[in-house]
């Protein structure tokens, strides 16, 4: 049975980035712009440099994506909306994106322009991906802990294309659900400025005890897949994807280069593949919840950062000369870190001593000395991080222009045009010349001579792989062959730089109009908390599946898990949480978690019959207020929308399950600022609280336009925010 081979999708940082990709045979590459995309701290593409990245890749064949996948405030729409303009007329093959309400408006503007769903929806099930199929998004990028199983039902029952990540970093938390970052310090995750809160220090405690040794509980191994990669392309995922879009060049040809030969030889002399992946970058490896990762196997709790390998053991110290046993070779300028319980020291092989001597290099089994300041003991593990002659190795393989074979056939004739003709497999051009081949008068032009100009391909990104003449006796001027050469490249280039046809249509939703109400939700989690508030006016009662059958309350509304893999039946109103369950149901209100940050938000789930939407936790009251305003001014409607205005928020819900790991049932994690973040766990999902209530002013809420505001009943006092 015939199998199609996935596309190779490699990620870009720079231009450098670009070229390694390319040169190391991807297929597509996805990049960003200096906004709206999810990775800020990467190199990134200004306008000008964009369209010249479209242009190069597109000469080699070679699909450009580029990520807009930020949430938008309502100040930005306008913004968001020309860039991607910009970048539709300028050929982008599709543009990936986690908006939900810039979805809706430009898969109805744009009817040409590709769009991909980002890993940042939060897509994890069947129900989710044929929504967004139902919407005409052309390829979904799934959540890292979606498990083959999964992507196999998904595979089976849509058409929709498939993309999975397949290398690279790890997030602990589900994308796009991860608040930790913006909630402590206001830099967002889903704004691209994620401060990486889960690679810090933390400890676990449990009953007022520490229960860990290690301290970067939340750190994530890194993920490597190249041992199952047949097992994904034999149910026919579309897309493998690298990640790294801030990681160097180098690494973006090591891995899309190791990756290109598992696809098309498979995957051989796979312990010392691995090994060079490591020697790269690696924080440990894991094969992913994709493929069942076990979770005491998922987690680097010691290290957040690059463990290289190792490489030998320190033997003895003396002063800032530490002797090592070598286990592996090294040289001059690679770099090593030696582990030591207190803090880690790292240096760069400037000088190696070997039998008192300067050495260049070293073996396994020699006993170096090397000058290290920092604290060093006796049997602390030594590893290596930069590997001198792999990055060189890389640099010069990067360096090599990569060239497309074409053939090529010419004609000459007495008293006739030059014919020229080059074919790169796909497209095909035929030029003549002006100028019509001369009576031979002295010496006549050789074929030889005649191959070697149209050979000349220089510095373009062609070479001739074969090539074909007609030829009669004839005197032909060099500069009649080189002018036509030039002009058949150029014809070959802007063929293989196709155009994606632009058009324009009118943005057009059918909207409810909510009447202006002041309405109180709650959220409680057991029966007592019940008790002390049935008494009071508030008017909808959001209630989780353990204490919904337990609550006899017209006002009662089940609340959805935020992941969903098992959706149930159920015919009454629901609090949902993920695309797969507003898929799934007819009467719903949405959660935070839909991460509404815009009137266009607003507008596309209103339009799918969502009767209330809950705004993100993002927004401040003045932004709030912009986008009642404007969804007023731009729909002469009233949206029906909630806040909440007192809660502990979920910062961050995992599929590692963090109290299961330490053999606990309760605790918090406390960071090295003392701050406490409460853990649950439940249904295989942990949810990890932010330690600081927020609040907001309900009247102000009410005042610019919001209908309803929630109150997560988190303690006692909470029973004053409630009218009686």
């Amino acid at each position: 049975m015939y199998v199609k081979k996935p596309e190779l999708l490699s990620p870009v940082g720079n231009k450098e980035a670009l070229v390694a990709a390319i040169n190391a045979g991807c297929d597509a590459v996805y990049l960003g712009g200096y906004t709206f995309g999810a990775r800020n701290y990467a190199g990134n593409f200004s306008d000008e440099e964009l369209v010249e990245a479209i242009r190069y890749a597109h000469i080699y064949g070679v699909k450009v994506y580029v990520t807009v996948n930020t949430i938008i405030y309502e100040n930005e729409t306008q913004r968001f909306i020309e860039y991607v303009d910009f970048l539709h007329q300028n050929n982008v093959d599709a543009i990936i994106i986690q908006d939900l309400g810039m979805m809706d408006y430009l898969r109805k503007v744009y009817p040409n322009l590709e769009i991909h769903a980002s890993t940042q929806m939060n897509v994890h099930n069947v129900e989710g991906a044929k929504l967004l199929e139902e919407l005409g998004i052309k390829r979904v990028v799934l959540a890292r802990e979606t498990s083959i199983d999964v992507i196999k039902e998904i595979k089976k029952n849509t058409n929709i294309e498939i993309e999975v990540f397949i290398q690279g970093a790890l997030c602990l938390s589900y994308s796009g659900q991860c608040l930790m970052s913006s909630l402590i310090g206001g830099r967002s995750g889903n704004r691209g400025t994620c401060t990486q809160c889960c690679r810090m220090e933390y400890d676990l405690i449990s009953n007022d005890k520490k229960v860990n040794e290690d301290r970067y509980l939340l750190s994530t191994k890194d993920l490597n897949t190249l041992e199952y990669i047949n097992e994904l392309v034999e149910i026919g995922v579309d897309s493998l994807k690298i990640e790294g879009r801030m990681k160097r060049p180098e690494y973006v040809y090591l891995m899309t280069s190791i990756y290109r030969k598992a696809l098309d030889d498979g995957v051989k002399d796979i312990d010392e593949t691995v090994l060079s992946m490591k020697k790269i970058f690696n924080r440990e490896f894991t094969k992913g919840f994709l493929f069942h990762e076990k979770n005491d196997s998922f987690m680097n709790q010691k290290r957040p950062n690059h463990v290289g390998v190792r490489v030998g053991k320190v033997i003895d110290v003396n002063n800032h000369f530490v002797k090592i046993r070598l286990e592996s070779d090294i040289v001059q300028e690679d770099g090593i870190r030696i582990l030591n319980s207190k803090e880690d020291v790292g240096c760069i092989l400037n000088k190696i001593y070997f039998n008192k001597k300067l050495v260049n290099s070293a073996y396994k089994g020699d006993i170096i000395e090397v000058s290290l300041k920092g604290k060093v003991n006796k049997g602390d593990i030594v590893l290596k991080t930069t590997d001198k002659k792999q990055m060189e190795e890389l640099n010069q393989l990067i360096n090599k222009s990569k060239k497309i074979k074409i053939v090529g056939n010419v004609i000459i004739k007495k008293n006739y045009p030059i014919i020229l003709t080059l074919d790169d497999g796909k497209n095909k051009v035929t030029v003549q010349s002006n100028y019509l081949v001369e009576e031979v008068i002295n010496n006549p032009t050789s074929k030889d001579r005649i191959i070697e100009q149209f050979k000349k391909l220089g510095n373009t990104p062609f070479i001739l792989d074969d090539f074909t003449i007609e030829y009669e006796d004839s005197f032909v001027k060099i500069s009649e062959m080189n002018e036509l050469r030039r002009k058949a490249v150029q014809e070959l280039s802007n063929l293989r730089m196709y155009q994606i046809p632009y058009q324009k249509e009118s943005y057009q939703i059918d909207l409810k109009d909510y009447p202006k109400e002041n309405n109180y939700s709650l959220l409680i989690h057991d029966f007592e908390d019940y008790k002390l508030v049935k008494d009071k006016k508030f008017d909808m009662l959001y209630l989780e599946n353990d204490l919904y059958d337990k609550i006899d309350d017209h006002r009662k509304v089940l609340r959805i898990p935020r992941v969903n893999f098992e959706l149930i039946n159920h015919d009454e109103k629901l609090l949902i949480a993920d695309l797969g369950s507003l898929k799934k149901y007819q009467n719903v209100i949405t959660d935070f978690s839909f991460n509404v940050t815009n009137s266009y938000t607003v507008a596309f789930l209103h339009s799918l019959g969502v009767e209330k939407i809950t705004l993100s936790y993002e927004l401040t009251e003045s932004q709030i207020e912009d986008i009642v305003k404007n969804y007023e001014d731009r729909y002469h409607k009233h949206p029906n929308l909630e806040v909440i205005i007192s809660s502990y928020p979920e910062a961050m819900i995992s599929k590692f399950k963090l109290l299961s790991y330490f053999n606990i049932t309760s605790g918090y994690l406390k960071d090295k600022f003392n701050n406490q973040f409460k853990v649950k766990e439940k249904d295989d999902i942990t949810t990890i609280y932010h330690y600081q209530k927020l609040e907001k002013n309900k009247d102000e809420c009410f005042k610019i336009g919001v209908n309803s505001v929630r109150i997560h009943m988190e303690d006692k006092s909470d029973i004053v925010k409630i009218p009686s």
